[in-house]
């Protein structure tokens, strides 16, 4: 047995998996902290459209040799700008204006790609990530991150809260719902570009909202839902790059297959445990969202 778990163990002692350890679990903690408030404000469109919307900057990037980071940073940015102007000076609906410059950037993406020769390796990491070769640059700007994004959500937790129960409230509370919403895709935009590299695009949403319901299932307050989030979010990347190493698969697409695996397996566990639980009437409960105190 002690040999079966060192074997198991054996790709941990190799340099460039331990800095995707590191630096996936630094994304983890990230996308558990924000993920959290995306599930809770139902922004998964958004997380969902930026993700995607990071392709013509990470592919004009790629083709100037520029640092992709930078250039997805920038895309993404341009995204989430476009979307607040387009809801603020139009009559469109969030998620309308969503939907178009999604289409829209990720037309531009294809466009870029298609006019290059020798893509498609790079459009591959692009699409799905590149977690075995983050360096340890790349742990500095990963923690980083991820020092801002939970500064950040720690600073406007009151005003994120105020904005998740009712908009007008927090208006009248003095607590800023537009800049609390500003935040908040900041937040979210934070998180799909700093995941990019590990997951991918095309993976980053499952790394953002499934470890956030699989911890929604075992606690209603939101400080030990991030809690949680984020070490269902580390375990799934330790999971995954052993399944990856072991089975010859992709590193990304197995972290994100992971994570959402630990969904599904939290959501059975917890209906199973509440089958084998005594019925008892239950005194009714407020939702997850107004649960906020530590």
């Amino acid at each position: 047995m002690p040999f079966l778990s060192t074997a198991v163990l054996e790709p941990f002692a190799l340099d460039f998996v331990q800095r995707a350890l590191v630096g996936g679990g630094l994304v983890a903690v990230l996308c558990g902290v924000v993920g959290t408030w995306v599930v809770v404000r139902g922004m998964a469109f958004l997380g969902e459209a930026l993700a995607h919307g990071m392709l013509p900057g990470v592919a004009l990037a790629t083709v100037l040799g520029a640092p992709v980071l930078v250039g997805g940073a920038l895309s993404a940015v341009v995204m989430s700008l476009g979307v607040a102007a387009l809801q603020r000076r139009g009559r469109l609906s969030y998620d309308t204006s969503i939907g178009l410059l999604f289409v829209a950037m990720l037309a531009l993406g294809v466009v870029v790609i298609s006019h290059s020769g020798s893509f498609a390796t790079d459009a591959t990491s692009i699409l799905f990530g590149d977690v075995l070769a983050i360096t340890a640059a790349d742990l500095g700007l990963l923690a980083g991150a991820t020092a801002v994004g939970v500064s950040l959500a720690a600073a406007f937790h009151r005003p994120l809260v105020a904005l998740a129960l009712d908009p007008r409230l927090a208006a009248v509370l003095g607590l800023g719902p537009r800049s609390a919403q500003a935040v908040l895709v900041g937040l979210v935009t934070l998180a799909v570009v700093a995941s990019y590299q590990a997951v991918g695009s095309l993976l980053v949403v499952g790394l953002l909202l499934a470890p956030a319901v699989a911890a929604g299932h075992w606690t209603t307050r939101l400080p030990s839902r991030m809690v949680l989030s984020s070490a269902f979010g580390v375990l799934a990347v330790a999971v995954g790059l052993l399944v990856s190493w072991h089975a010859a698969t992709a590193a990304g697409a197995s972290i994100a297959a992971t994570a959402i695996a630990f969904a599904a397996l939290s959501g059975a566990c917890h209906a199973l445990v509440g089958r084998r639980r005594p019925s008892e009437p239950e005194p009714p409960r407020s939702p997850a969202v107004l649960t906020t105190t530590s």
